[in-house]
């Protein structure tokens, strides 16, 4: 397990709120009508032109894929992550995830949001809704000494308490001077189980919460994954310090969402 030292964490700070900030940037900008393939390049140039960033998803290909050809990636509707942003037009009621990666100064940010096309439907506003709980069930676990199945165990009893499922074959991970580290997040689990969590460790956790079953299949296109029964998928993200008294998210920035209010009956 990579710890960080003072250093690092200034870096990955400055390029998890850059993140961030994307994120807010394009916000205005889902509606019904525009392209996800739009969204990707406002995205991109954003990232390029305003902030000095480099968009870690471009050209990015991990062994056994080809690699990734846009800026972010799109996920929309039943898609559960990797999608590719193209000619899809979005539809009023259309629920998606935009997942941002950055590198700042060597260093790496990553981050996503639900975004709504227009007013979406009682249904998939529930699902966004529990996933981004999930996500901070999860945070919540966050300390020096505690165990990745314990936040594993907290999104998945949230998860599953709300009748939904968890996607297992994909998980958050370790981030700093590389894209994905150790150690791997795990989103199903048991309480003191995996590996332990110390201070100076920073990782993402990123539920990806399906309503129907958990199980996926891939696309011909090689990167995007969807629900195989074509049921509904949220994904929500924040990159997490371990401090020596809990965490600190570090993905954050103006416009992003005010944590659940059960959040704050823990601090």
């Amino acid at each position: 397990m990579l710890l960080k030292t003072a250093d690092d964490v200034r870096g990955i700070r400055v390029a998890c709120k850059l993140a961030a900030e994307v994120l807010d940037y394009i916000a205005p900008f889902v509606e019904p009508g525009i392209t996800t393939g739009e969204l990707d390049r406002l995205c991109h140039e954003y990232m390029i032109n305003v902030q000095g960033t480099i968009p870690a998803t471009l050209h990015y290909a991990p062994p056994g894929h080809f690699p990734y050809p846009k800026a972010t990636c799109i996920s929309l509707n039943d898609v559960v992550c990797h999608g590719i942003p193209g000619a899809k037009i979005l539809k009023k009621g259309d629920i998606l995830n935009i997942d941002v990666t950055v590198i700042k100064d060597g260093y790496f940010g990553d981050t996503s949001r639900m975004f709504f096309a227009g007013k979406p439907g009682i249904q998939a506003k529930r699902l966004s809704d529990i996933t981004y709980e999930c996500l901070w069930k999860g945070i919540l676990q966050v300390k020096h000494g505690a165990w990745l199945g314990d936040i594993a165990h907290a999104v998945q009893q949230h998860a599953e308490g709300a009748g939904y499922s968890v996607v297992r074959e994909f998980c958050g991970h370790g981030i700093g001077k590389a894209f994905h580290e150790e150690p791997q997040v795990l989103h199903y689990g048991s309480p003191g189980t995996l590996s332990q969590v110390w201070s100076g460790m920073v990782f993402t956790i990123e539920p990806m919460i399906n309503a129907g079953s958990r199980k996926i299949h891939g696309m011909n296109d090689g990167w995007t994954v969807k629900t195989k029964d074509r049921s509904l998928s949220a994904q929500w993200e924040h990159t997490v310090l371990v401090t020596d008294t809990g965490y600190e998210v570090l993905t954050v920035s103006p416009n992003m969402p005010h944590p659940p209010p059960f959040v704050a009956a823990n601090k």
